[in-house]
């Protein structure tokens, strides 16, 4: 492994401010970096393909850090600095700085597998619990519209809890997208009120499941291409329950229910 480590050093204001200013989406924009918070993240994410900038941590930290990462540039510090440049309540030992990773789709992977779609997916934290739901069931790919959260937001990188390392998180117009995904014949399904009782109805084993806003559910340019209209039924039929479902709670639902089909056709 090619890690330099260095002897514990006091960060600088401007490196301190610019750590910091990874919580704007601008600054990570023109950056092109993020920030990872927490030895569990930290190490899930250097033993991925997303590229380590700088990672500053304790020295038992350090002493801990395997990678394949070449010529990675560990800094030791205190515990002072680490909380300056952590944005969680509790001092992590370890905080890395990586290179956001350039997305590209792989239409081959997208036709025969299971995809989860985002239209508008606007909190954070449900962001990162459907990375992670997702990491869990075996789905390599999310599809978000551009107006969806932020995957790289802080809160969004801690929620997914080292799953950004394995599933690949695309930012689209998703018209185009889902014009493509037509012309391909890939089944497309969509959450709706008024959908399919999801555990009668027939699930193939590839396509698309999109999963709309918090508030207003799937938006209406993307409802045109949806061919599967699918609910999640409340029970006992006719009794008052909640109005609707979380939609990271929804998404795992329904994710469950489409491996159960798979395994069940093993």
């Amino acid at each position: 492994m090619g890690c330099q480590k260095s002897s514990c050093k006091v960060l600088s204001k401007n490196k301190i401010k610019l750590i910091r200013s990874l919580d704007l989406k601008k600054n990570r924009s023109a950056t092109g970096l993020f920030i990872a918070q927490g030895k569990k993240l930290v190490f899930d994410l250097l033993e991925s393909d997303i590229v380590a900038s700088e990672l500053f941590c304790t020295r038992q930290a350090a002493s801990e850090i395997v990678s394949h990462q070449a010529d990675l540039k560990i800094e030791s510090v205190d515990k002072e600095d680490l909380a300056r440049i952590s944005f969680l309540k509790t001092t992590p030992d370890i905080v890395g700085i990586f290179r956001i990773p350039k997305s590209v789709i792989d239409w081959d992977e997208i036709k025969d597998q299971l995809t989860l779609v985002l239209d508008a997916i606007q909190d954070p934290g449900n962001m990162g619990t459907i990375v992670r739901l997702a990491d869990w069931f075996g789905i390599r790919n999310i599809i978000c519209s551009d107006d969806s959260a932020d995957l790289f937001n802080p809160k969004v990188v801690q929620s997914t809890m080292g799953a950004l390392a394995r599933v690949k998180v695309h930012y689209v117009s998703l018209s185009k997208f889902m014009n493509q995904a037509k012309e391909l014949a890939i089944p497309i399904y969509g959450t709706f009120m008024e959908g399919e009782n999801l555990y009668k109805c027939d699930l193939t084993v590839n396509g698309l499941v999109v999963m709309g806003n918090e508030g207003n559910g799937i938006s209406e340019n993307t409802t045109a291409f949806i061919s599967r209209k699918i609910t999640i039924p409340s029970y006992p039929p006719g009794v008052a329950t909640s109005e609707s479902l979380n939609v990271a709670m929804a998404a795992s639902i329904i994710c469950s229910e489409f491996r159960r089909r798979s395994i069940c056709k093993e």
